[in-house]
């Protein structure tokens, strides 16, 4: 049931995207103890930026709070905006935006990209 339901908010979220614009989107999945972000150019069917918690380089002591997730989304901002990339669309999958979706979602606009 509950996965159901996740697959369900998943669909209707990705249709929004993929009907309502050209940019490319900030996808994010969140796993109990990782949270993973990147940004895919749908059009090419490229990645052009990924950061996450499992990451060799900064890795932190808790990598499944909040300050966690935020540090990602700094990251992911640095990384697209490095490639030239400023605007995309937040794809946030079948995930309610609470919690450490949307502290990444929040580190990510206050360090430059836009959505």
């Amino acid at each position: 049931m509950t996965k159901d339901l996740f697959k369900k908010r998943q669909s209707r979220n990705r249709h929004r995207l993929t009907t309502h614009g050209t940019r490319p989107r900030l996808s994010v999945f969140r796993s109990g103890r990782h949270i993973y972000a990147q940004v895919i150019d749908d059009i090419g069917a490229v990645t052009l930026a990924s950061a996450s918690t499992n990451e060799k380089d900064g890795k932190e002591a808790k990598s499944w709070n909040v300050d966690a997730a935020s540090s990602v989304g700094k990251k992911i901002a640095e990384r697209t905006i490095a490639k030239g990339v400023k605007q995309v669309m937040f794809d946030r999958g079948g995930y309610i935006y609470h919690g450490r979706i949307k502290a990444l979602a929040d580190a990510a606009r206050a360090s430059g990209l836009e959505f």
